[in-house]
């Protein structure tokens, strides 16, 4: 397993620790009325995982299970498995990279709510694993509550994931996700009906899914592939093809290998496929 630092152990040489804080430093300054909201959130932890760690308990507590409990288990999900924290960091990135609103990493930590979903999943996803399935089951819902977005806390979501904007995104029980993937608002990883099993997508890295698109069964979802806004998919998607459509057909060619990194939703029908 990776290493990572140990919560409220401040990391030497932490460049997005250090940039977020420089951020958030500048934000408070500018605005006065944010300053205790920002150090509330930023500025008083010693690293990346305290702070996000109290910002996702502060989001999601509620009467009965308030933010403190909530805290500490978030803590204790990156304590016992540092890729939680390497992963968010990722996220994080993916976020700055290649959302062109975000304007550095600040914005996106506090205020992404996709970002939020994420990360609340991913400690889920933890709990999942050591067996405290109510538990997963409750922040699955809160999740949802809260973001307005869905992920089953066994589905399997890889690192360096931007979930533009959050709202109506759904990924079911047995999806898998792979490193790099963008998937923007109301996206639905689901299934096409009463079966059980493995019955979800399977989507390889480097893919973007588009808008509204609706990938539905156990169907695999090729390396670097496009789904376009508003398209539901029924079938296997080759590797670095376009598909478009309802239902989803494929129409052309990515112009990168990994079109999640660039981001282009655009595509230009090749009638020679």
């Amino acid at each position: 397993m990776r290493g990572g630092a140990m919560i409220g152990e401040r990391r030497e040489g932490d460049s997005l620790w250090d940039g977020l804080v420089e951020e958030v430093r500048g934000m408070a300054s500018a605005e006065p009325a944010l300053a205790g909201y920002l150090y509330l959130n930023v500025l008083e932890h010693a690293g990346f995982e305290d702070a996000l760690a109290f910002l996702l308990a502060g989001k999601l507590g509620a009467p009965h299970l308030p933010a403190v409990t909530l805290r500490e288990i978030f803590q204790e999900g990156m304590r016992d498995d540092p890729g939680i924290s390497l992963a968010a960091r990722a996220d994080l990135l993916a976020v700055r990279e290649r959302d062109p609103a975000a304007r550095g990493v600040a914005h996106p930590f506090l205020h992404y709510k996709g970002f939020h979903a994420l990360q609340a999943y991913r400690v889920a996803h933890w709990l999942w694993g050591k067996k405290r399935e109510a538990l997963a089951y409750y922040l699955q819902n809160r999740i949802s509550e809260v973001f307005a977005v869905d992920i089953h806390p066994a589905a399997l979501i890889g690192e360096g994931i931007l979930i533009d904007h959050g709202t109506s995104v759904v990924i079911g029980e047995t999806a898998v996700v792979g490193d790099n993937v963008s998937l923007l608002h109301e996206v639905t990883l689901g299934g096409t009906g009463k079966e059980t099993g493995d019955r979800h997508p399977k989507v390889a890295s480097g893919v973007l899914i588009g808008a509204g698109a609706k990938v539905l069964g156990n169907v695999k979802i090729g390396e670097g592939s496009k789904i376009a806004a508003s398209s539901v998919v029924l079938a296997d998607v080759p590797p670095h093809t376009t598909v478009a459509g309802v239902p989803a057909k494929i129409v052309g060619r990515p112009s990168t290998l990994q079109p999640a990194l660039a981001m282009d939703q655009g595509f230009a029908l090749d009638f020679s496929i």
